[in-house]
């Protein structure tokens, strides 16, 4: 994750220095009379500058007040599931304070870590946090877990400060409920599954990168037609399509346009196994003889997708001449 740092001050410098040390080399900017060396300049008029940053930066740290930074960044706030985490840090180093994105953002992590390297004090204001009680955003992107419906996220978090919510997860779990979450029944709840189902009459859904595609072809498939046959067999199943972690197919498709294309626009990660080690995988499958006399394995897709996986959650499925099968992989829910 890229990170800039802002000082408008020589004193102020100093310190963006000490903090870019602190986190590994982060980008240190400031305006044209200061900047040189390893000081990269913050033009004039400043406007696009920070739009840029803004957008390309993971974090952007500015050394000085907080109310220079929250003019600086306010034309370009977008979302808080967007935008990138926002830290204030005082001239002298003494207090690192998040403004922006101190949960999906990772601000109040960051401002965390950021003092502790500094010796100085992280200053958190997110009632969750100062209360001791659950954040589901925060824990969701600690985890690299997805939220599906962000409106709720809100009224759980109000709950949570009131009382305790209800936590249903469909994976093994380790550790205690944290203050705020309990087992049972409610109106109200919390979700952690792959599946998009709706046990409460108000479900905020967390997805877990836990599934594994199993996915066979045609030879000359086209990217799109890989596309829909996933996507289909995924709604069908009812498996959110964001708790796909990676794919997989036999090596024999190693090459093959649509397949690679599709894994690529989605960010999919894809491992490629050969014949003999698709037959040692265990388990009951559905087979095709004609499947094998061509690649030499009864079952191209269920057997990828256990080759990574450790439950098959989703057969075979069939869609233009694209097979898709899915399992979990071993992810497990920590909440300790």
């Amino acid at each position: 994750m890229s990170r800039s740092v802002f000082a408008f001050s020589r004193r102020g410098l100093a310190t963006a220095e000490r903090v870019s040390e602190a986190l590994g080399g982060a980008s240190v900017y400031a305006p044209e009379r200061l900047a040189g060396g390893n000081v990269l300049p913050i033009p004039s008029p400043s406007f696009g500058f920070f739009a840029g940053r803004f957008a390309a930066d993971g974090a952007l740290i500015f050394v000085g007040s907080c109310g220079i930074a929250v003019r600086l960044i306010a034309p370009h706030i977008r979302s808080k599931t967007e935008d990138p985490a926002v830290l204030v840090i005082d001239e002298l180093g003494r207090h690192v304070i998040p403004i922006l994105s101190g949960h999906i953002g990772g601000a109040n992590a960051l401002a965390k870590l950021t003092a502790q390297r500094l010796g100085a004090e992280a200053v958190i204001t997110t009632a969750t946090d100062i209360n001791g009680r659950f954040s589901a955003d925060a824990w969701a992107a600690e985890n690299g877990f997805s939220i599906s419906g962000m409106g709720l996220v809100k009224e759980v978090s109000a709950a949570i400060l009131e009382g305790e919510v209800p936590v249903l997860c469909d994976l093994p779990v380790s550790g205690e409920l944290p203050k705020g979450l309990r087992t049972g029944d409610g109106e109200l709840g919390i979700l952690v599954s792959y599946r998009k189902d709706e046990p409460f009459s108000r479900t905020l859904r967390i997805v877990p990168k836990c599934v594994i595609l199993g996915v066979g072809c045609r030879r000359g498939t086209p990217c799109e037609a890989i596309e829909a046959a996933v996507g289909e067999a995924l709604e069908n199943a009812g498996i959110d399509p964001a708790s796909v972690k990676a794919a997989a197919s036999i090596d024999l498709k190693s090459g093959e346009a649509g397949l690679l294309g599709f894994c690529e626009k989605h960010g999919i990660p894809v491992e490629f196994y050969s014949a003999g080690r698709l037959n040692e995988v265990e388990g009951d499958f559905t087979r095709s003889d004609f499947v094998k006399g061509i690649t030499g394995v009864d079952n191209v897709c269920e057997r990828a997708a256990m080759a990574a996986g450790t439950r098959l959650i989703m057969r075979k499925t069939v869609r233009g001449g694209v097979t898709v099968a899915a399992a979990l992989d071993d992810t497990e829910v920590r909440f300790g």
